[in-house]
């Protein structure tokens, strides 16, 4: 269940970068990180902290709010 959820918030950290028109390589240079980093975070195979989180956020010129917009399931 929680890989599922990764999976969105990444695939949302993409549309974002993609959205500003930039690289994943350029996004790690501008936040201090790998571009392996941001390619595991965009597959949602890592659990990322919320201050990676909110880094990302900025550097995007986006409100953290729209990583996290999914839909959860508790049933």
């Amino acid at each position: 269940m929680m890989d599922e959820y990764l999976k969105k918030v990444g695939k949302n950290i993409k549309l974002a970068r993609k959205s500003e028109k930039i690289s994943q390589e350029k996004l790690a240079e501008k936040i201090g990180v790998s571009r392996n980093y941001i390619g595991m975070i965009e597959r949602g195979e890592i659990n990322i902290p919320t201050k990676t989180l909110i880094i990302l956020a900025k550097a995007l010129n986006v409100h953290p709010k729209i990583f996290l917009d999914i839909e959860i399931s508790f049933i």
